[in-house]
């Protein structure tokens, strides 16, 4: 009677489990996207964060969401990658924001703009100072969302061809630059140029450009700037903390089961925390390497740096006089900025400019 007993209730819970089977599956949907970056293979900290991405989605998953990367020109060119998501040809991408100021330059806040906010105070922003809200309000036209997906903090000013001595050296200088960046030299005199990440080593070569500026060592030594230009400034004050975006086609986003929307945030924000690691640890070292190679390392002559100052927040009051979005941004922007340098002078610049300091002691 019990053996019968026991059959039967192992009949019974199998039969629940096969029911249940079902149910657990309909909950873990099997998804493929394809993600194109707007950044090439080669270079591994910022296509591999967005691969870094798509392994953290799919290990939360067991594998059921799957997303393919693919590089900048392999579906579409870099520049393109936004337009791609918006038409729904591909699910997702993994670009700069600020490379659509031609849509509407609010967008440039979304990376970040010059004399703007460093990485971690560019993520406050996002987070708690109204960022997401104002970027993705931007982005909704375009039936877009998006989501902090690296940073590469601060970056250097670039490679240059001659030495600059003062503002008179920005005259007609062709400067590849992305973003509102190159609006503020513009009123310095600089030509800008936005150029696709893996066009611009041939373009300095052949002396299209003057100059050219990408991100900081590790990717400078990559792109081989070295070999063609010798002077090596910094910092890169348009860009002093430099946030990427996963940005999702709308209606794909909102065809994902909750629960997979919070592994996607939650994977991005992980790969967001990876490429800044990885970009603190990787470009000491190769800045080394690069002063090794004959680079000469300079920081920009103080003229400029004041003269981009002014230029900068001119060219945002304008800007803010005309597109409701640019302003409130810049507001934000201004507001938060504000209270975050006087926090940073009594702790973060404190603290380090004493390790500095002190860095031949020890």
């Amino acid at each position: 009677m019990r053996r019968r007993h026991f059959i039967g209730a192992s009949a019974g819970a199998l039969a629940t489990g096969a029911l249940a089977a079902p149910a657990v599956a309909q909950t873990q949907p099997e998804v493929k996207w394809r993600l194109t970056s707007s950044f090439p293979r080669a270079l591994d900290t910022i296509f591999g964060t967005a691969q870094i991405f798509a392994q953290y989605v799919s290990e939360a998953t067991d594998g059921r969401f799957q997303i393919q990367t693919f590089q900048a020109g392999e579906l579409v060119p870099g520049l393109q990658a936004l337009d791609a998501v918006s038409k729904g040809s591909v699910e997702c991408a993994q670009t700069a924001t600020y490379f659509y100021t031609g849509k509407d330059p609010a967008l440039a806040f979304g990376t970040g703009v010059p004399f703007g906010f460093n990485s971690r105070q560019q993520h406050s922003w996002w987070f708690f100072g109204g960022g997401a809200e104002i970027i993705n309000g931007v982005l909704a036209k375009y039936n877009v969302t998006s989501m902090p997906m690296g940073n590469s903090g601060c970056q250097m000013g670039g490679f240059f061809r001659k030495e600059l001595n003062g503002v008179e050296d920005l005259k007609g200088l062709k400067f590849r630059i992305g973003g509102i960046g190159g609006q503020v030299l513009a009123k310095l005199g600089v030509v800008p140029q936005q150029i696709a990440p893996g066009d611009v080593y041939p373009a300095l070569e052949r002396g299209s450009i003057d100059a050219a500026e990408f991100v900081g060592p590790y990717d400078d030594e990559k792109l081989g700037l070295v070999k063609v230009a010798k002077y090596y400034y910094y910092p890169g004050w348009w860009e002093g903390g430099a946030m990427l975006h996963l940005v999702v086609n709308n209606d794909q986003w909102n065809a994902l089961p909750k629960h997979y929307q919070a592994i996607v945030r939650n994977a991005a924000e992980a790969a967001n925390n990876w490429m800044l690691a990885k970009y603190d640890s990787v470009n000491p070292p190769a800045l080394r390497r690069l002063v090794q190679q004959g680079v000469e390392l300079r920081p920009f002559p103080a003229s400029i740096m004041e003269a981009g100052h002014k230029a900068s927040f001119e060219l945002y009051n304008e800007l803010a006089a005309t597109n409701p979005a640019f302003k409130q941004a810049l507001d934000s922007m201004n507001a938060i900025r504000g209270e975050q340098l006087v926090w940073w002078r009594i702790a973060e610049y404190a603290f380090d400019d004493f390790n500095i300091r002190s860095r031949g002691k020890i």
